[in-house]
């Protein structure tokens, strides 16, 4: 059950106790478009170089790919790393890196970090770019920034100005409508052993951009996730469905769950506030989150050979991913905190997000216990689905570094990728459904 809610956590809604944002000037909203994108990214690249102006993405296939494949070959697969980090040299990166991400090059002689030349790759399609210029003038914050209003699908506030509206950017950025994948997730022991945890099935759907010229209120279902486990044999025929909406005051998230031996669906809570992946953000109300600013960090980026590595095996050697999987470039991101705040009760005391500001996926996070000592980190591998305008992040992982351990969760390679779908039926999303689907 531990493992169903941290895997519920990591896509549910995360709540936001911060006082509400009014709208951008007119000033400031007509930079987007200008010297920013439409999403809020800086358009023009670094002082040295580094990071190379936004050119709109990555939006032509290479030859390698085939239409209409659910595979994805690496576009950049030639390149070669301009600079490795290790033990060795990482303090003199430290500030361009995550704590985790030094925590793992200073305990493991083994570890590194290879770099790679940044490649702008997000790209979304013009309607949600559109729609997300109009959000900077028109969308707003209600009940203390736990819920939003008169926002259309797209980014709601692509110029932040708040620790909450940076979070809801991420929770809705745009990661396509209906996405479909068979999945594995392993877990890495101290020992370094490696262990299939779930294989599963998943559908995702992301009702609100299915009808891009309508604002969504409060009841909307913005987020809908069905899961079926197939293996290991314990789990097989499990499955669990969860659905949430924009206002989760008036309208919580729901969760039910099918167990074979049961014979039956039951609603089952969602609430996990122990849940490390980068993508959670569940029990930000404990929190006093602040919008630290923007930096330059090294991150795992245009992870294609990771996403669609056909072996999985080999990405789980003792101790961390194997870096010869891991691309890792120099990009933007915004930089997210929260405090557990006086009198709340939480596993971490401290909570760092760091977001990608072209796709506003979080790609990598750090999480402190009651101490102040660095806890658990995780990262998300994004790449680019050049074919669909679609950034990525289906692959993401958590590093308990008290323990020794590791978990890397949404692992499509070995199963055929990333699909894009035509939506499911109404009928397919109530919760009687699920004891079809749940057969050993």
């Amino acid at each position: 059950m531990k493992f169903v809610k941290s895997l519920l956590a990591a896509s549910m809604f995360m709540t936001l106790a911060i006082d509400t944002q009014a709208s951008v000037s007119s000033q400031e909203a007509a930079q987007l478009g200008t010297n920013l994108t439409l999403v809020g990214a800086e358009k023009a690249g670094n002082a040295d170089g580094s990071i190379p102006p936004y050119s709109g993405g990555l939006t032509t296939a290479p030859a390698s790919f085939k239409a209409g494949d659910s595979m994805r070959p690496d576009p950049y697969a030639n390149e070669k790393p301009l600079l490795v980090i290790n033990g060795r040299n990482v303090d003199q990166y430290k500030d361009l890196l995550s704590a985790t991400t030094v925590a793992l090059a200073k305990r493991f002689p083994g570890y590194r970090i290879d770099v790679y030349p940044t490649h702008r790759t997000a790209a979304l399609p013009q309607k949600v770019l559109n729609n997300s210029r109009r959000n900077a003038i028109d969308a707003k914050s209600l009940e203390g920034g736990l819920a939003i209003d008169n926002v259309l699908p797209g980014v709601p506030f692509p110029i932040p100005k708040s620790g909450a509206e940076a979070m809801w950017n991420f929770l809705l950025r745009y990661q396509g409508v209906n996405i479909h994948s068979k999945y594995d997730s392993w877990n890495v022991d101290s020992a370094g052993v490696a262990s299939l945890a779930i294989t599963g099935e998943a559908f995702i759907s992301f009702p609100i951009y299915e009808h891009l010229s309508k604002p969504f209120n409060n009841s909307d279902i913005y987020h809908q996730m069905k899961l079926s486990y197939t293996g290991p044999a314990r789990r097989a025929g499990e499955s669990i469905m969860l659905k949430n909406a924009t206002n989760p005051l008036h309208f919580p998230g729901r969760a039910w769950q099918y167990m074979p031996a049961q014979r039956r669906v039951k609603q089952i809570s969602v609430l996990a506030y122990d849940t490390p992946n980068p993508g959670t953000a569940r029990a930000l109300e404990l929190y006093d989150w602040t919008l630290v600013g923007k930096q330059e960090m090294i991150v795992p980026y245009n992870t294609y050979k990771l996403t669609y590595a056909r072996d999985a095996k080999s990405l789980t050697t003792p101790n961390y991913i194997s870096p010869d999987f891991v691309r890792w470039e120099k990009h933007r991101v915004y930089v997210v905190e929260g405090n557990l705040k006086s009198g709340s009760k939480h596993i971490y005391q401290k909570r760092r997000f760091y977001l990608d500001e072209d796709s506003w996926a979080a790609l990598a996070s750090d999480q402190y216990d009651a101490s102040g000592q660095l806890y658990r980190g995780s990262f998300a591998f994004l790449s680019q689905s050049y074919d669909q305008q679609v950034p990525d992040a289906t692959p993401f992982m958590t590093y308990d570094l008290s323990r020794g351990s590791y978990n890397i969760n949404g692992v499509v390679g070995p199963h055929g990728g990333i699909r894009y779908i035509e939506p499911l039926s109404t009928a397919q999303w109530v919760p009687e459904s699920m004891a079809g689907a749940g057969v050993r």
